[in-house]
C-alpha cells in the first residue's frame, strides 16, 4: 500500500482527496458477506474499512502515523457522505457510519473532485516603483507655472529655446524611500523567497497576495521579547489574564507559582479543559483562514525537514502579531506538557501527545470552507510543529539581513542621485581615490657600503706565517 507524496502547490488537499480514494477503491480487500440470511459479493464491513483505511494512512508519509482510529472513522463517514462508498442497499449521503459490522460496497464509479478554474496569474508577485517614475498625480502639464511678462530678454530666451540654442527645462523628481516603499520591499521579498522555496511558479493560486500586510511582517520580525515571542502594541489583543495563567501553570507543572486557587483531584484536568475551550472557541483558527491552503502547500515539503522548517517560518511571519503570540504561546505550553514526567494523565483514552494534537489542531488550521481532509491536515501539521516550534517561531535570520541589506543599498542609491558631491566625498570609488592621491614613486633601496664590499673570505695561510 504505497501513497504517491503530494508535493506542494495548489489545490494539494484536492489531490490528497483524490489519491486516496482511488487508493481506496483499488486495493480495498472485498469479499462474500452474510447478512440476515442473505449473501452479498465483493462487500466489505466498516470496522474491515477502518482498519485497512487506517493502515493506509499511518504508512502515508502524506499524513503520518499520528493518525487516529477515530479520525479514520471521521473521513470514511465523508466518503459515505460524498458516495464514495454505499451500503448493500445501495443507501448513501444521508446515513452515518460507523465502527462495526455493517455492510457496504463501492458504487459502480466513485466522484472525484474537480480543482477549481481560475483566471491565468502573473509572474510578477510584486512590482516596485522605478526611480524614474514621476510620482501619481504629476506631469510636466500640470506644472503651476506663473503669468510672465513678456520684454525683448524674455522674447530672446523663448527664441533660443524653439531654435535649439538652449536646451528647454524639465522637472525632475527624486524619489524618497518612504516608509511605505519598505513596506513594499519586506513584503515583495518576502513573498519571493517563499515562491522560491516552494518551487512555484506564482503564489496566486496558494494565496492571495493582496491580503498580506507588511506591517504584520516587520512587527513580527523587529517587536518580539528576548525569549522571541512578539510583544502586541494594542494589549486589548493579549489573552486573557486568567487563560495565560492557566497556560503558565500547567507549563510548569506542578510548580504553579502564579496560580493561588487551592488544588484538588483531579484539578489539573479541569485547567487543561479551560484552555482548551478558550481556543476551540476562537472566530478564526490561528494560521488564518486565508492562509490554510498556503500551510498546507508547505506539508508537502515534510520529506526535506530543513526546507519545510524555513518555508514554515516565511508563513508564520505573515500572521497578525495576536495570532503569532498566541501560537508561540500555545505551542511552547504544549511542548512542555508533553515533556513534563511529573504531569498525570490528562485523559483516559489517549496518550499526552495524541490528546495535544486532538485537541488543538483544529483552532490552529482549519478551512473557512468545508475541506474533507482538513482534520488530517491539521493534525500532520501540529505534529510537525510540536517537534520543530522553536525553530519555526523564529524569525528567519538569513532573510532578514538580506532585506535589510536591500534596503540600506537602495538608500544610498537615493542619497546618491539627491547629492552627487557629498556622495562621493563620503563614498569615493578607486577612480576618484586615485585622483586624489595620485600614486607616489616608490623610492630605490638604499646602497650600503658593506654591500659593495668582497665577500667573506675563508682564512688562507700565507707564507708570512711560516716558521
Amino acid at each position: 500500500m504505497e501513497h504517491r507524496i503530494v508535493g506542494p502547490g495548489p489545490y494539494r488537499a484536492t489531490k490528497l482527496w483524490n489519491e486516496t480514494v482511488e487508493l481506496f477503491r483499488a486495493r480495498m480487500p472485498l469479499r462474500r458477506h452474510r447478512c440476515r440470511f442473505k449473501s452479498h459479493e465483493n462487500c466489505f464491513t466498516a470496522a474491515e474499512a477502518v482498519d485497512w483505511l487506517h493502515e493506509l494512512l499511518r504508512n502515508s508519509q502524506n499524513f503520518g502515523p499520528e493518525v487516529t482510529r477515530k479520525q479514520t472513522v471521521q473521513l470514511l463517514k465523508k466518503f459515505l457522505k460524498n458516495h464514495v462508498i454505499e451500503d448493500v442497499k445501495g443507501k448513501w449521503g444521508q446515513e452515518d457510519f460507523e465502527d462495526n459490522r455493517h455492510l457496504y460496497r463501492f458504487p459502480p464509479s466513485s466522484p472525484l473532485k474537480p480543482y477549481p478554474k481560475k483566471p491565468l496569474y502573473q509572474r510578477d508577485v510584486i512590482k516596485f516603483p522605478e526611480w524614474n517614475d514621476p510620482p501619481p498625480g504629476t506631469s510636466q502639464e500640470n506644472i503651476p507655472v506663473r503669468p510672465i511678462v513678456m520684454n525683448s530678454e524674455m522674447w530672446f530666451k523663448r527664441h533660443s529655446i524653439a531654435i535649439g540654442e538652449v536646451p528647454a527645462c524639465r522637472l525632475v523628481h527624486r524619489r524618497q524611500l518612504t516608509e511605505a516603499n519598505v513596506e513594499e520591499i519586506w513584503k515583495s521579498m518576502t513573498l519571493s523567497h517563499l515562491q522560491k522555496i516552494l518551487g512555484l511558479d506564482s503564489l496566486e493560486e496558494v494565496l492571495n497576495i493582496k491580503l498580506v500586510n507588511s506591517k504584520f511582517i516587520i512587527h513580527n520580525v523587529y517587536s518580539v521579547s528576548k525569549q522571541g515571542v512578539v510583544i502586541l502594541d494594542d494589549k486589548s489583543k493579549e489573552l486573557p489574564h486568567w487563560v495565560l495563567s492557566a497556560m503558565k501553570c500547567l507549563a510548569n507543572w506542578p510548580n504553579c507559582s502564579d496560580w493561588k486557587q487551592p488544588m484538588y483531584l483531579g484539578f489539573e484536568k479541569d485547567v487543561f479543559k479551560t484552555i482548551a475551550d478558550y481556543y476551540g472557541h476562537l472566530k478564526e483558527p490561528l494560521l488564518t483562514f486565508h492562509l490554510f491552503d498556503a500551510f498546507v502547500s508547505v506539508l508537502g515539503l515534510l520529506q526535506k525537514e530543513k526546507m519545510a522548517v524555513e518555508a514554515f517560518q516565511i508563513c508564520c511571519l505573515l500572521l497578525p502579531p495576536e495570532n503569532r503570540r498566541k501560537l508561540q504561546l500555545l505551542m511552547r505550553m504544549m511542548a512542555r506538557i508533553c515533556l513534563n514526567k511529573e504531569m498525570p494523565p490528562l485523559c483516559d483514552g489517549f496518550g499526552t501527545r495524541t490528546l495535544m494534537v486532538q485537541t488543538f489542531s483544529r483552532c490552529i488550521l482549519c478551512s473557512k470552507d468545508e475541506v474533507d481532509l482538513d482534520e488530517l491536515l491539521a493534525a500532520r501539521l501540529v505534529t510537525f510543529l510540536m517537534d520543530n516550534y522553536q525553530e519555526i517561531l523564529k524569525v528567519p535570520s538569513a532573510l532578514q539581513t538580506s532585506i535589510e541589506e536591500r534596503v540600506a543599498h537602495l538608500r544610498r542609491v537615493q542619497f546618491q542621485k539627491s547629492y552627487p558631491e557629498v556622495y562621493q566625498e563620503r563614498f569615493p570609488t578607486p577612480e576618484s581615490e586615485a585622483l586624489l592621491f595620485p600614486e607616489k614613486p616608490k623610492p630605490k633601496p638604499q646602497l650600503f657600503m658593506w654591500a659593495l664590499r668582497r665577500p667573506f673570505q675563508p682564512f688562507q695561510r700565507t707564507r708570512s706565517f711560516r716558521m
